[in-house]
């Protein structure tokens, strides 16, 4: 297929611009879904014209937007970030933990100093050497004038109190850290989803490309047919 050198572009069937023949589809070779959607839409459009890239891509987008509602009949706001990213070509992924990081308050970062100290080696030997120095002083130095004598009720007391503190704020810090997860398993979604309309649009544009090639490889094709035809026929004459 022989390109008429004179021809400067197409006029697009949806905007009516005219581009570079480069940056046309023709429509007979658009998939049949993203085509329905344009006829749809166009009804008047002329099927044997072409579509510029911009408006093809805007239709491949709203094929996915269907896809996508059909399965959850509405389409939710993480897929309509993942397909509004693939439109303007912007990435998803971000630092989380810098990002969190800037929303936590002074109650959770207290929190998470206490659930971090609390589940340490460190706070069980403290905790243990106190309460060994406590029971060593009511036992044996204070025997007769022990602030807490055995069965030892002020130390109850104590940890108690100190445990019914301790689980919510280790519970805070949980919290906290199943947020965290959640907004990494949504950020983790998006990327998959993102990458998944990638690789479609991707393998549409490989088939476009083998479409609009395919003539002029099997153009080349036959010229080297033609040419090793003619070496044969020269040798054959020379013998």
């Amino acid at each position: 297929m022989k390109r008429n050198p004179e021809s400067t572009g197409k006029r697009c069937a949806i905007c009516r611009m005219e581009k570079p023949e480069e940056a046309m589809i023709p429509l007979s070779g658009i998939r049949p879904p993203v085509l329905e959607l344009i006829r749809k839409t166009h009804p008047e459009v002329d099927l044997q014209g072409s579509i510029c890239l911009s408006d093809f891509n805007r239709f491949r987008i709203l094929e996915y937007e269907q896809v996508l509602a059909g399965e959850r009949q509405q389409l939710s706001d993480l897929e309509k970030k993942v397909l509004q990213s693939v439109s303007d070509n912007t990435p998803l992924t971000r630092n989380l933990n810098e990002q969190f990081e800037k929303q936590i308050p002074l109650g959770a970062r207290i929190a998470d100093r206490v659930a971090l100290f609390g589940g340490s080696w460190r706070f069980i030997l403290i905790f243990g050497s106190v309460i060994l120095l406590w029971i060593a002083v009511n036992s044996l130095l204070l025997l007769s004038r022990a602030f807490d004598p055995f069965p030892f009720i002020l130390l109850n007391l104590v940890l108690s109190c100190l445990a019914a503190l301790q689980a919510p704020v280790i519970m805070m810090s949980q919290n906290r850290q199943a947020a965290k997860d959640r907004i990494r398993a949504e950020q983790d979604y998006m990327t998959n989803l993102k990458a998944e309309v990638e690789i479609r649009l991707l393998n549409e544009k490989m088939d476009h490309l083998l479409y609009r090639q395919l003539p002029d490889l099997l153009e080349a094709q036959d010229l080297v047919m033609e040419l090793l035809s003619g070496m044969n026929r020269e040798n054959e004459t020379v013998r």
